[in-house]
């Protein structure tokens, strides 16, 4: 028998169905429990009748979104962003793309792909290691900790470039 792995949602599904099956549950409950109609609920259950547990997993597991923007146009943004805008942040940068080069792509979609490390937005740009002054360097620690508080995503760029550690390393500058 194969392992299967459901999320909660999907194991709630099996549990209730399993309830209709053996005759605990009614189908009008299962209706009302699930928040589907009565023929959803009975094509749950066909579906567990002929193809087990693993008929009420997601089929869409694994496989990328339909919304998903082809590589070649990743590629395209991420380059000119690498060559023209790699001090720009990714709102101003999507900007410039929109403006100078007709490629309009999210903001957040653009902070994503830079934050993955792809562009090269890494704890370099994020958080500069180079300073002199052990007040800049408190400075930029704190900033660090909340630029990666107030904006998901960075915690892993903040992790390796060790910014909460900045105060206490660069004071004997």
């Amino acid at each position: 028998m194969p392992v299967v792995s459901m999320s909660k949602k999907e194991f709630g599904r099996l549990e209730v169905l399993l309830g209709v099956q053996s005759g605990r549950l009614r189908v009008a409950d299962a209706c009302e429990l699930l928040g589907l109609k009565r023929r959803q609920v009975f094509r749950l259950l066909a579906g567990l009748k002929h193809g087990g547990a693993t008929s009420l997993v997601s089929k869409r597991r694994g496989r990328p979104s339909n919304n998903r923007l082809p590589e070649v146009y990743r590629d395209l943004a991420l380059s000119l962003v690498r060559e023209r805008y790699a001090d720009f942040g990714p709102t101003l940068a999507a900007e410039k793309l929109a403006e100078v080069h007709g490629c309009t792509i999210s903001r957040e979609t653009l902070r994503g792909w830079m934050i993955a490390g792809v562009c090269g937005l890494t704890a370099a740009i994020v958080c500069p290691l180079r300073i002199s002054h052990a007040a800049g360097a408190i400075a930029l620690a704190s900033w660090c900790r909340s630029t990666a508080r107030n904006m998901r995503g960075l915690r892993a760029a903040r992790r390796s470039a060790h910014c909460s550690r900045l105060s206490t390393t660069r004071q004997a500058d």
